[in-house]
């Protein structure tokens, strides 16, 4: 069963390692990503973890949360091409979904799928996520409600 942890010392390298096929261009680097967590870190709403299985990193995410919206953004998840298939992203997002039902602080989740993503988008329309109609970026917003 995966779960979440912290980037620390002990991921740092997992994270950073993890990469997607050169041609593939659906996420930003994890090295960009934890910049840009960096950057927001003062806004105090951004949350880079390392997706686990057991103690193996197999996986990345940037949450984004939007307290005044009551939403929690999927603003980044990643998984290499050797952990791909496995079931991970699945459950991540199960988790996700779980976890932020839970807190009870969110009303709704948001990503962003590039629309030649259809693995991904096949995932999140399986696990309830609905096009919004809005387009950033070329990429389509879905939207969970709770």
């Amino acid at each position: 069963m995966i779960h979440f942890e912290a980037i620390t010392e002990e991921n740092f390298d997992a994270i950073i390692q993890m990469k997607r096929p050169p041609e593939e261009h659906f996420v930003a680097s994890n090295a960009y990503s934890l910049a840009q967590a960096w950057l927001y870190r003062d806004a105090g709403d951004v949350y880079p973890f390392a997706i686990c299985n057991g103690d193996a990193p197999v996986g990345f995410m940037l949450l984004d949360e939007d307290l005044e919206e009551r939403c929690l953004i999927i603003w980044r998840i990643m998984f290499p091409p050797e952990h791909q298939n496995q079931g991970y992203g699945t459950q991540a997002i199960q988790e996700i979904i779980r976890m932020a039902k839970e807190s009870g602080k969110y009303d709704f989740l948001l990503l962003n799928c590039a629309p030649e993503n259809h693995i991904a988008a096949h995932v999140y329309e399986k696990l309830g996520f609905e096009p919004t109609g809005v387009i950033s970026n070329g990429e389509t917003e879905l939207k969970l409600l709770f």
